[in-house]
C-alpha cells in the first residue's frame, strides 16, 4: 500500500495505530521492541527505566520478556521499573495486589534487582501519601524519566487509574475510581462491594514525559473506547485522548480491539472496497440505519452522498441491491429453527430433511440457555424435534453464601419434619456458618458449599428445562473440569473437557448444535466452552464419524451483546405470549434473580436483558421495511 493510501485509510486515525491478527503476536512485538530497548541501553552502559501496566493486557508481554530472559539471556540487571498503579488501600502479600501480579507475572522469574522495583505503597497512612507521590515522581525524574511506558485501558478510557475528568498534567495522586472500573475488577475481588473505592495512580502528565508509549488491547470488549480514544476529539470524560498530542505513543491492537476503527468498520468511507455479498450487505444495512430509511427507499443521492458511489456503480442500478438485500433479510427470518417439514428449504436458513432432527443446546452456565435462547429452545420442543440440553459447568461460583445456608436450613428442617436424624447435617451447616462468616473476599468455598451452590444451579436448570419441556433423560450435567476449580480463576483446557464433550455428541449424534458464541462474556467461560465444542466436533470428524457432516453447528449470544444485523443467519421471530413463556423459564434461575454474584457491567436483571435485546433485535429488523415482531433470537452459522 502506497503511503498516501494508508494516510487515506487511517485519516479518521489521530494517532498511530498499528494492528495484529492476534493478541500473542502482538505481545511479542511489544516484548521484542522492550528487550531491543534494553539491549541498547545496555550497550551503552546505561539503565533502561520502564513503565509498566498491570491486568490481563500485558500478560503476554511478560511471560515472552521471561522466556527471551530464560532462553535467550536477556538480563534485567540494569532495569529499572515504575508501575503504573495500585489499589488503595492494599497489602501488597493480598491476591488482588499490583505487587502480587507483578512478581507472579514477571519479577519472580528474572533476574531485576528488588531495589529497582518501585510500585504505589498501598498500605501508607492517608497523610503519607501526598509526599510519596512527590517522592515517586523525584526518582523518575532523577533517573531520566521513563524510556518506555507500557498501557493498556479501560472501559471507561482510563490509562493507569486516571479515570474521567483527570486533567492532561497531572501527576502521580491519590484518585477514586468510577464505578465501571470496579465493576470490571469485581470478579477478582469476589464482588464489587470489596473492590478499594481509590487507588494511587501515575498522572496522566506523568504518563505524557515517557519517551516512548505503547499503548496495547485486546478483543471487542476494548473495541468501543479504542474508537473513542484513536478518533474522536480530546476529551476529559475519556482521557486516553490526551494521548493524541503526544509524538511518542502508538496503539498496538489485535483485531477485534480494532474492529470498530472506521478503517475496518465502515471501509467504504476511507477506500475503495472489493464489493462481496458480506460487505454489501453490511453496507447496505449501515446506510438504511444511517439516513433512517427503510431498505427498499434508498436512493443513488444516499449512496453517493455516504461514500457508497462505487458500490452504485459496480452493483446498480441502487433499487437491484435494495431489492436483493432486503431479500437477503427476509430470508434469515423463520419460526422453523429445526427446519420446514415438506417445504423449499434454498432460501430458508435451516434444512428441511430431517423433519425431526436431533438438537442439543450446550449452555456454558446452567442458565444460558433460557436466558439466550429460550424462546427457539421452547419452540424446537414444540415443533417435535429431540431436544437435549448440555450444561457444560456447574456455575457453583455464582451463588450468595446465603443461598447455601437457607438450602441447608431447609434440609435440616425436612430431615427432622420426617424423622431423621440430622444431627451430621446440622454439624455441616455450622461449619459453613463458621467459614462463610470468616471468609475472605474470593476465598476458595468448602468442598461441601461448593457442592450446595451445584446443586443449587443444578436444580434451577431442570426446572428452567423441564418448563421448556425437556424430559429428564434429555438434560445433561457435564461438570466440566475446567471450571471445577471453586475459584474465580479456571484451570486450563484439558483432554478431559473434549473428551466429556465428544461422548455426549457421540451418544446423541446430533443434526444441529446451539452453542454461545457470544465471546464478549467478561468472565470467559463461553469462548473457553465453545472451543471445547468445536475440538470435540473436529475430532470426532477425523475420527470417520459421518454424521458429523450434517451437524450444524449455530452460534447464539449470550446476556451482553446481539450479533450486528449484517452477520445474523437465522432470526426467530417470539410472540408476545412466547416472550412471556421465555420469560417464565428464566425465572426457575431463583439465585441469578434480582442480584446476580456477576452481574458485568449491566444491573439489569437477565430477563430483563434478554427481553430487551430481543425486542430490540426485532426493532432493528422492522426499521429497516421488514415486518414487525414483538421480538426476535439470532443465530449465526459456524463452519468449522
Amino acid at each position: 500500500m502506497s503511503r498516501l493510501n494508508l494516510l487515506e485509510e487511517t485519516r479518521f486515525e489521530k494517532l498511530p495505530v498499528t494492528v495484529y491478527p492476534d493478541q500473542h503476536i502482538a505481545s511479542k512485538t511489544v516484548s521484542r521492541r522492550i528487550a531491543e530497548l534494553i539491549k541498547a541501553k545496555q550497550a551503552k552502559g546505561e539503565k533502561t527505566v520502564l513503565g509498566l501496566a498491570t491486568g490481563a493486557t500485558p500478560v503476554g508481554v511478560y511471560a515472552e520478556l521471561v522466556r527471551l530472559h530464560k532462553e535467550e539471556g536477556l538480563s534485567f540487571r540494569d532495569v529499572v521499573t515504575f508501575n503504573l498503579d495500585e489499589y488503595y488501600p492494599m497489602q501488597p502479600t493480598a491476591k488482588q495486589s499490583y505487587v502480587t501480579f507483578m512478581n507472579e507475572n514477571l519479577f519472580d522469574h528474572i533476574d531485576i534487582e528488588r531495589a529497582n522495583i518501585n510500585i504505589p505503597d498501598g498500605t501508607l497512612p492517608l497523610e503519607e501519601i501526598p509526599a510519596f507521590c512527590l517522592e515517586y515522581e523525584r526518582k523518575i525524574e532523577e533517573l531520566g524519566g521513563l524510556d518506555l511506558q507500557v498501557l493498556g485501558i479501560g472501559r471507561t478510557g482510563h490509562i493507569g487509574f486516571n479515570e474521567p475528568g483527570s486533567a492532561p498534567n497531572s501527576g502521580t495522586r491519590l484518585v477514586t475510581l468510577d464505578d465501571l472500573t470496579r465493576r470490571d475488577a469485581s470478579r477478582d475481588f469476589g464482588g464489587k462491594e470489596n473492590v478499594p473505592t481509590k487507588a494511587i495512580t501515575m498522572g496522566i502528565g506523568t504518563i505524557f514525559k515517557a519517551r516512548e508509549i505503547v499503548l496495547m488491547a485486546w478483543n471487542g470488549k476494548k473495541a468501543s473506547i479504542i474508537k473513542k480514544a484513536v478518533e474522536g476529539e480530546i476529551s476529559g470524560e475519556v482521557p486516553a485522548t490526551y494521548l493524541q498530542l503526544s509524538d511518542n505513543v502508538e496503539f498496538v491492537l489485535d483485531q477485534d480491539a480494532a474492529s470498530e476503527l472506521t478503517r475496518f468498520d465502515t471501509p467504504w468511507l476511507t477506500r475503495d472496497c472489493v464489493w462481496d455479498e458480506q460487505l454489501t450487505k453490511k453496507a447496505v444495512i449501515w446506510l438504511s440505519c444511517e439516513v433512517e430509511k427503510p431498505i427498499l427507499k434508498l436512493t443513488e443521492e444516499d449512496y453517493n452522498s455516504h461514500g457508497m458511489a462505487q458500490l452504485a456503480v459496480d452493483r446498480g442500478p441502487v433499487y437491484n441491491i435494495n431489492i436483493d438485500i432486503f431479500n437477503k433479510l427476509q430470508q434469515t427470518i423463520t419460526g422453523w429453527p429445526g427446519g420446514k417439514p415438506n417445504a423449499d428449504d434454498s432460501r430458508r436458513p435451516e434444512r428441511a430433511e430431517p423433519a425431526k432432527k436431533r438438537s442439543i443446546v450446550f449452555s456454558p452456565h446452567p442458565d444460558d440457555d433460557v436466558i439466550s435462547m429460550g424462546g427457539t429452545f421452547i419452540r424446537l420442543v414444540d415443533q417435535g424435534h429431540d431436544v437435549h440440553v448440555a450444561y457444560q459447568t456447574s456455575g457453583n461460583t455464582a451463588v450468595w453464601d446465603d443461598d447455601v445456608l437457607r438450602y441447608m436450613e431447609f434440609a435440616i428442617d425436612f430431615k427432622a419434619s420426617i424423622g431423621d436424624d440430622n444431627s451430621k447435617l446440622k454439624g455441616i451447616y455450622e461449619n459453613m456458618r463458621s467459614f462463610i462468616e470468616q471468609k475472605q473476599p474470593n476465598e476458595v468455598d468448602t468442598p461441601e458449599i461448593q457442592n450446595v451452590k451445584a446443586f443449587i444451579r443444578k436444580s434451577e436448570a431442570i426446572a428452567g428445562a423441564r418448563y421448556a419441556g425437556l424430559e429428564d433423560d434429555h438434560i445433561h450435567f457435564q461438570a466440566l473440569p475446567f471450571y471445577e476449580s471453586g475459584k474465580t480463576k479456571k484451570n486450563p483446557v484439558t483432554d478431559r473437557d473434549i473428551e466429556l464433550t465428544m461422548q455426549l455428541l457421540q451418544s446423541i449424534k446430533p443434526h444441529q448444535v446451539f452453542a454461545a458464541g457470544d465471546f464478549e462474556d467478561p468472565h470467559g467461560t463461553h469462548i473457553v466452552c465453545f472451543n471445547i465444542i468445536v475440538e470435540a466436533l473436529r475430532r470426532l470428524r477425523d475420527a470417520g464419524e459421518s454424521w458429523v457432516a450434517d451437524c450444524w453447528l449455530w452460534m447464539y449470544r449470550g446476556a451482553w451483546h446481539e450479533f450486528e444485523t449484517h452477520e445474523i443467519e437465522m432470526a426467530v421471530p417470539l410472540s408476545p405470549q412466547e416472550v412471556e413463556r421465555k420469560k417464565n423459564a428464566i425465572f426457575k434461575h431463583q439465585s441469578q434473580k434480582d442480584r446476580p454474584v456477576f452481574p458485568g457491567d449491566d444491573e439489569r436483571e437477565f430477563w430483563v436483558r434478554a427481553q430487551e435485546r430481543n425486542r430490540d433485535t426485532a426493532r432493528r429488523y422492522d426499521k429497516l421495511g421488514l415486518a414487525d415482531y414483538e421480538a426476535m433470537e439470532a443465530f449465526v452459522r459456524f463452519k468449522y
